[in-house]
């Protein structure tokens, strides 16, 4: 965040003589080690078109739920910030409550709107009761990071050896751990959302939540369970929470690492001196995953001010990082794909080309299905009891998966009902 704020700074001392004539927005926006470098990129651009119109930014979320929650209280305490980040699958609750504002007064009055690249497609992400409330600006799938030089130690040199099943992941976790590699893998169990959890739901072709019921009651249920317990005692795998694993993985000591793609410009970035390949995400059966959870965040306007110049240039600063050019950054600056279809079809045509650890993700669109939270009051809650639950089949508190199975089961349902 200092990088970033010493960007910003510099900035305003630039344009410091006609500060009293601008209008002052406040944003806030999550994990600051992905986005910093984004908004950096984007900054100055924004002044450059908008002179008049001063960004501050607010300390940073340190995850979704994070986010989520934040804003839950300043709404209470009336301190909301004029544009948030939230993920994709928190905005409905801010819509329910009243905190997110609709888009649509701001969308009727722009001459050109589609053009800017706002298809359909990326608008029903943010769209709840036919109104829009969120700009997508960021879209990531679940991919396969790997260390070719250490792999090379498991007998794989191409890419086309890689894993495809999570049974070969733990045949070549096992071939690591006799070549002398203390930590073969990591798997993202730990990310925000249960987002792996869905994954492997998903994997299946099976929702996590039907409607109010939580569906880790089913066999698909017990399948990811057992899957993560094979993989975590196949593996060995260590209990790191996963600022640790992104930086143990880019320090070179990981071999195999289950994530985000959003990651991916954050490890090119610190990465040691090795081959990165990223591949698709592996699969519970041979065929590989029948569908996978979309992750990424939108831009929803929270703005209390009744100045209408406050509110446009809140519109203003949201379209601007959601347009194609600002699309474009994140794209650049991270691994995070734009779902904005003027960043994708024109700005970055060559780009994947170019960079293909960040196309892997590209590849798996036909998968993209819905990250899906917990609906209710309590639907942060449930996603702390879900993770509690993961956490001991890493820990290897929990043994018999049929037991959590049910124990997560009544809790969790408990909580939504």
């Amino acid at each position: 965040m200092q990088k970033l704020t010493t960007a910003i700074a510099l900035v305003l001392c630039a344009g410091s003589a006609m500060a009293e004539d601008k209008v002052t927005i406040e944003f806030a926006y999550p994990y600051s080690h992905l986005f910093d470098v984004t908004y950096e990129n984007i900054l100055p651009k924004f002044y450059e078109a908008h002179p008049d119109i001063e960004v501050k930014f607010r300390a940073t979320y340190e995850n979704y739920e994070d986010a989520n929650n934040t804003i839950l209280r300043e709404a209470v305490a009336n301190e909301l910030p004029d544009v948030t980040m939230q993920g994709l699958n928190r905005q409905a609750i801010l819509v329910d409550k009243g905190i997110a504002k609709s888009l649509e007064p701001f969308i009727a009055d722009e001459a050109d709107f589609a053009k800017e690249g706002y298809h359909k497609a990326m608008l029903d992400l943010g769209t709840f009761d036919d109104a829009v409330y969120g700009l997508p600006f960021s879209i990531s799938l679940p991919v396969g990071y790997y260390n070719m030089e250490v792999m090379a130690k498991a007998g794989i040199t191409s890419e086309d050896q890689l894993p495809k099943t999570w049974d070969e992941v733990i045949g070549t976790c096992q071939k690591l751990t006799e070549a002398g590699v203390d930590n073969p893998m990591f798997w993202g169990w730990n990310i925000t959302g249960n987002w792996f959890l869905q994954a492997l739901m998903w994997s299946q072709d099976t929702p996590t939540v039907i409607g109010n019921d939580f569906n880790l009651d089913s066999p698909e249920g017990l399948k990811a369970l057992e899957t993560m317990k094979a993989l975590f005692d196949g593996c060995d795998m260590q209990n790191i929470e996963w600022k640790a694993a992104l930086s143990s993985f880019s320090a070179g000591e990981i071999g195999m690492m289950f994530w985000s793609t959003s990651a991916v410009g954050a490890v090119e970035r610190s990465m040691g001196d090795f081959t990165l390949v990223t591949h698709e995400f592996p699969g519970i059966a041979a065929s590989g995953p029948m569908g996978l959870p979309a992750g990424g965040n939108a831009a929803m306007l929270t703005s209390t001010s009744e100045d209408p110049a406050v509110q446009a240039a809140a519109w203003e600063w949201l379209k601007f990082i959601t347009s194609g050019e600002g699309a474009a950054d994140v794209a650049r600056t991270t691994g995070y794909m734009p779902p904005n279809q003027a960043a994708n079809d024109i700005i970055l045509k060559d780009f994947y080309a170019e960079n293909p650890a960040k196309a892997t993700a590209v590849r798996q669109l036909p998968l993209l299905r819905d990250w899906q939270a917990y609906p209710g009051d309590n639907g942060l809650a449930a996603t702390q009891v879900i993770y509690d639950g993961l956490e001991g089949i890493v820990t290897r508190e929990f043994d018999d998966m049929s037991e959590l199975q049910e124990q997560l089961s009544e809790e969790v349902q408990d909580l939504l009902d």
